[in-house]
């Protein structure tokens, strides 16, 4: 039986970010069990209609990228208590009709399985993945929000611009894994 795949949105484009520390410690702890893929999107344009048809080169690189994958997993940061706008514009670029001509067809994420994560302040970007899983649920996608995890980072991070997660931490990451695949095998 092959693996799922599922695909990896970063919320932040920074390099090192906290959030691509989280994914490539989710994506140690789903090793075995899954394919991992990261989507990049730095470099899709903003959403503007005048430019959509035909679609930018980088707009379908990414749609053929979230297509071939069975699942995505959303790590964020929380901007202001929601979503960065780089975020939001992946969503708003994978949401659109591949066509002019088919206003109502299925897009790429039209019931892929999804959930979040994220890592940042006080508030454990809880406002940042209720944001994204609204988003994710209005798109028709279809939403673990469940056993997502949430992660306050320590001053040390902050001043050393490195994270390295607790057990615990691993533990509440491995137990949204676990989660996930369950609910990706409904």
């Amino acid at each position: 039986m092959a693996l799922p795949t599922i695909g990896f949105v970063i919320g932040s484009l920074r390099k090192s970010s906290f959030n691509r520390t989280l994914a490539n410690e989710a994506a140690a702890i789903l090793e075995g069990r899954a394919k991992v893929t990261f989507i990049e999107f730095s470099d899709l344009p903003f959403l503007n209609q005048d430019e959509e048809f035909p679609t930018p080169a980088p707009v379908a690189r990414v749609r053929e990228a979230v297509a071939a994958c069975d699942a995505l997993w959303v790590f964020t940061p929380e901007y202001n208590g929601t979503l960065p706008a780089q975020l939001k514009n992946f969503f708003d670029w994978m949401s659109r009709r591949a066509t002019p001509e088919a206003p109502a067809q299925p897009t790429v994420l039209t019931e892929k399985p999804a959930t979040a994560s994220g890592a940042s302040g006080g508030a454990a970007t809880a406002g940042a993945r209720a944001a994204v899983s609204d988003l994710m649920a209005y798109i028709y996608m279809n939403v673990m929000t469940e056993g997502q995890a949430g992660f306050v980072l320590p001053g040390q991070a902050w001043a050393e611009d490195s994270w390295t997660l607790s057990d615990d931490d691993r533990q509440a990451l491995s137990a949204q894994a676990d989660a996930f695949l369950a609910f990706m095998s409904k």
